[in-house]
């Protein structure tokens, strides 16, 4: 005799089914985890070995006397002029990493504040994915540990804190673009009709690496293809898809709520980045 379920048994297996899902992502740096101890970075969402291969996504960069180096050379001279406006001033809010003040660099172009308080599951997405763009080019940057601009030049740079730390650090490819141009990418994906405005914005992050003179043209460009191999090989983790889910959700609360950044500071971001749109890279 054939058994045909009732509506109740199929009512209770729908309810079983529900009770089993997989937990929500964390969203707390202690459940997480730092890179090392004491940095502040969280894991990223893959393991080492699963990371972007930036030297097989990158070619070696620019040899000496190449119309590719004087690209370079002329592009950093173009944009460290504007260092001493307002587009230097953003330059040097966009170097900083660290969380929370990472968080806000891309609310005016999403139109939602990112924060802890109120985004936790989207900040700890671009918490995470800042490792897995910004760890992967470390393959080619330990190769071919290209010197940066401003140790070439002996200028100044708009972070002069930052210095020493960069002058071990190889110049090729960018990891602060990679990162970057990672979040805009993630970004277009929870709110694609935002996707002008964001990767935009991916652009100009990227960018002021150029204005702040501890990165080559070249270097932005390959680090914006690091960051795009880095969301690609993202697609399949099943924590960050989890957690992208959840952020997605949370960009339409806050929307709905009106958790909107200060008018005031995304006008001042916009006209600070309009000054250089047309300039490489």
């Amino acid at each position: 005799m054939r058994y045909t379920p009732t509506a109740t048994a199929l009512a209770a297996a729908l309810l079983a089914s529900a009770c089993t899902t997989a937990p929500k992502p964390p969203t707390t740096l202690a459940e997480v985890g730092e890179v090392r101890a004491g940095t502040g970075y969280a894991k990223g969402y893959l393991a080492r070995d699963d990371m972007a291969d930036s030297l097989a996504l990158v070619p070696p960069p620019p040899a000496e006397g190449s119309a590719e180096l004087a690209a370079d050379v002329a592009a950093y001279r173009a944009l460290t002029a504007l260092r001493s406006g307002p587009r230097g001033a953003q330059a040097s809010k966009d170097a900083e990493l660290r969380f929370p003040a990472a968080a806000s660099h891309f609310s005016c172009a999403l139109g939602v504040q990112i924060s802890e308080q109120t985004t936790p599951h989207l900040t700890m997405l671009l918490r995470r994915t800042l490792v897995d763009a910004g760890g992967a080019t470390y393959k080619a940057k330990d190769k071919y540990q290209r010197a940066r601009p401003f140790m070439v030049f002996n200028e100044p740079t708009c972070t002069p804190g930052d210095e020493p730390a960069l002058r071990k650090d190889g110049s090729y490819p960018s990891g602060h673009s990679a990162a970057g141009w990672a979040w805009a990418l993630v970004l277009t994906q929870l709110a694609p009709e935002r996707t002008d405005a964001l990767l935009q914005r991916g652009r100009a992050y990227a960018q002021s690496r150029g204005v702040c003179g501890v990165h080559w043209k070249s270097d932005i460009e390959a680090g914006r293809l690091v960051g795009s191999g880095a969301v690609a090989r993202l697609q399949s983790n099943p924590v960050f898809t989890a957690q992208m889910a959840e952020a997605r959700q949370e960009i339409a609360r806050a929307r709905a709520a009106g958790q909107v950044p200060p008018a005031a500071a995304c006008a001042a971001e916009a006209a600070a980045l309009d000054l250089s749109t047309r300039l490489a890279p």
